[in-house]
């Protein structure tokens, strides 16, 4: 049987279909040769990285959406500012989330703190905002990495790591397979930003007003991205009606994500057994 690497997008809420997938993979009893991942990817990715079943992940999600209460809590645990901004004007910094507090927050503990430690070979992507450029990340510090590649802005605060001030992986690169070619036989891609959504007419609040608006951008760089070299299969789970901000409704993206899992395994059998 050939080895697969595995690209997780970002997407917001709807990235949680990422779980059905890895559950999927789980099933068939197959694990990749190296994983990538951009924002909402990251964080899974280097969840399963570390050896977490995707039932496991699962759990661990849905605990959260499940108990507002301590999730709300621990929002505010994450925040970048303090009372002190509010009160001197400082309101970017009162309002915004401070990435790697939120890591350190909602992360499973089964996550290790370095690259190194990972039972699977793992990359992260930010952005370098100054750069205007892609940074992959895949040695050292784990939490920071994965703080910079999920560093929305606007609702985050950008990460300094090195030097430079990076933001969300999905600026420049939303669905990273093309960091994984040549480390494995065969590249698979999990493509969350759906089909669009021409006969939605609801008003979404400004966060998720900037939100999809990150989500229109990365959807071209797909788009350009897989007409220039796409991975050897495309996964995409119908998870197009959530929002994007939707975190509270993990249960029902991963359910709608588990319609995939039969054309999943279908596809992936016969890519890593294909002679070609």
């Amino acid at each position: 049987m050939k080895s697969f690497a595995l690209a997780l997008g970002g997407g917001g809420a709807r990235g949680l279909a990422h779980i059905a997938v890895i559950e999927a993979l789980d099933e068939m009893g197959v694990r990749p040769a190296a994983i990538a991942g951009t924002s909402i990817g990251a964080m899974i990715g280097a969840a399963y990285a570390a050896g977490m079943r995707g039932k496991d992940i699962r759990h661990h999600v849905i605990g959260f959406a499940h108990d507002w209460s301590q999730t709300r809590r621990r929002l505010m645990t994450a925040r970048a500012g303090n009372l002190a901004d509010l009160l001197y004007g400082r309101l970017s910094q009162a309002t915004q989330v401070d990435p790697e507090k939120f890591c350190e927050q909602f992360m499973p503990t089964q996550v290790p703190d370095d690259f190194a430690a990972l039972a699977i070979p793992f990359i992260a992507i930010a952005t370098d905002l100054h750069r205007r450029s892609e940074l992959a990340l895949a040695s050292g510090p784990l939490r920071p990495a994965l703080a910079a590649s999920i560093a929305i802005p606007g609702l985050f605060r950008p990460m300094i790591i090195d030097g430079r001030v990076l933001i969300d992986g999905g600026a420049t690169n939303p669905l990273p397979f093309d960091k994984l070619f040549g480390r494995a036989d065969r590249v698979v891609g999990v493509d969350v930003y759906g089909i669009p959504e021409g006969d939605r007419v609801d008003m979404p609040n400004v966060w998720e007003a900037l939100y999809t608006t990150v989500m229109v951008m990365g959807s071209a760089i797909v788009a350009a991205k897989l007409d220039h070299a796409a991975p050897d299969l495309v996964i995409r789970p119908n998870v197009s009606i959530f929002r994007t901000l939707g975190f509270l409704q993990a249960s029902a993206i991963i359910r709608s994500a588990e319609a995939a899992k039969a054309e999943i395994k279908e596809k992936l059998a016969a890519l890593l057994t294909d002679a070609a």
